[in-house]
This record gives C-alpha cells, structure tokens and sequence, in this order.
C-alpha cells in the first residue's frame, strides 16, 4: 500500500498564513509528520511526501510525482480561512474529493470527515466536491482535509497545538486503516482512537494521589455525549464535566 501525504503550500506561499503571521505550511506539514509516524506502525505500507521544507512544491509537481510513483491514495491535509484575511466567525472541518465523487475517494473522506468532527468537536462542515487540482490530476483516489479556520480565533489556538495536530493525524490514520484493511505490526501499541485522546491529553492532572485524564473538550454537548458512551462501552467510568 502506497500513501501519498501532501502537506498543503509551503513556508513561503504568498497569503497562506492566519491573521496574526501562523503559515499553514506549520500546520500541514506537522500533521503528515504525525501521520507518517502512525503509518509506519502497519504492514506493507510506504509514506511519500509531496511537499518540501526546503522550497514551494508546484500543484503539478506534487501530482506528477504522486503518479510516477503510482501510489493508492492521495490525502492533501489543509487548514482552512474565510474571507480577505482578517478574523472570522466561520469555523468547522470539511473535506473534499472530485465532483465525480469516486466511490473509495467518498468513502475514505466520509470516514476522515466523522473522525474528525469527533474528536476536535468542531463543526461539521460535511464531505464536498470541488475541482481542485489535486483531486482532478491525481490518478488514484484522492481526498483534500481541511482542519479547521486560522481565520477564526477560536481555532487558530487549535492549530497551533501539538495536541490537536497530532489528534488530526490520528483520525486520517485511522480512516485509512479501516478503509483499506491496514493490518498492524505485531508488538505494536495500536494508535490512540481520536475520539479518546486521552494518552496525550495536556489536561491530565494529579489530585489527592490520583492521576486523572480528561478524554476530550468539545463546544457540542452532542459529541462530548458521544465519546461517553463510547468510553463506557470500553469499560472506562465517564462523566461530563461543564466548564
């Protein structure tokens, strides 16, 4: 199985950047290093890169190269921005495959796409088409992520986090896994799920002689629902806590 990663622009793309100077580039490239390392926990399975730290990778370079090597699938991974630049309210994950919305393509984005929504809690902006040249030049499948606005303040925060971009990666992993039967490595520890990111949580905290481990934080009670009844029926003891 080859796994194309493409962390969306460079380091010095014009105007790819939040309002107050975060480069998306940080953010792309962090979470397919992320990935990259959850991947190599499964058999048969070679990561490229499409991008580059070192200089600007071109649309056409990035797909040529994923076609040379005539690699399975293709996940562009993004962050997101609304308007001319400056701060917004518009927030949530969405991704996207090519208007023909081929079959394993839609698939993989639908399971990227509920991955995603919940482990961060953000809002769901659901699984688009768009004509974009990395969905259209690739001949394989290929799915564009976008992880969230760094135009909006809220989230910004969020994509500046290790711990979130680490969470990102673990979603896209485990969509892969389970849309192309990855089999794991034997003596492998399996990838934390990313509804229950507790293992990484920087919330975790000692009190009366006890270590206590937040699963998740999330702005919709619906999903912070969810992930407990997924823990309960894991056999953890859940609550909820309002803040």
């Amino acid at each position: 199985m080859k796994i194309m990663l493409d962390a969306g622009h460079g380091y010095n793309t014009p105007g790819k950047r939040s309002p107050d100077g975060m480069r998306e580039y940080e953010f792309n490239r962090a979470v397919a290093n992320y990935a990259k390392q959850l991947l190599a926990n499964y058999k048969n399975v070679t990561v490229y890169f499409s991008h580059s730290d070192q200089r600007d990778v071109s649309l056409k370079a990035r797909t040529d190269k994923a076609n040379s090597l005539n690699v399975d699938i293709f996940v562009s991974i993004h962050a997101n921005a609304f308007g001319g630049g400056g701060w917004s309210n518009v927030g949530g994950i969405e991704t996207f495959v090519y208007p023909t919305r081929p079959p394993v393509a839609y698939q993989l984005a639908q399971k990227i796409q509920r991955n995603l929504v919940i482990s961060t809690g953000l809002e769901n902006r659901g699984v688009k088409t768009a004509d974009f040249h990395v969905l259209r030049e690739t001949k394989m499948d290929a799915v564009l992520v976008e992880c969230g606005f760094m135009t909006n303040r809220n989230e910004i925060k969020l994509l500046r986090s290790e711990t979130y971009r680490r969470t990102i990666a673990e979603g896209i992993v485990k969509a892969l896994a389970e849309q192309f039967r990855l089999q794991r490595k034997a003596n492998t520890a399996p990838t934390p799920a990313p509804d229950a990111p507790s293992s990484k949580s920087p919330a975790s905290a000692k009190k009366d002689g006890l270590y206590k481990v937040q699963a998740g934080a999330f702005e919709d009670e619906e999903n912070a629902q969810e992930l407990a009844e997924r823990l309960r029926k894991a056999g953890f003891d859940v609550y909820i806590d309002k803040e």
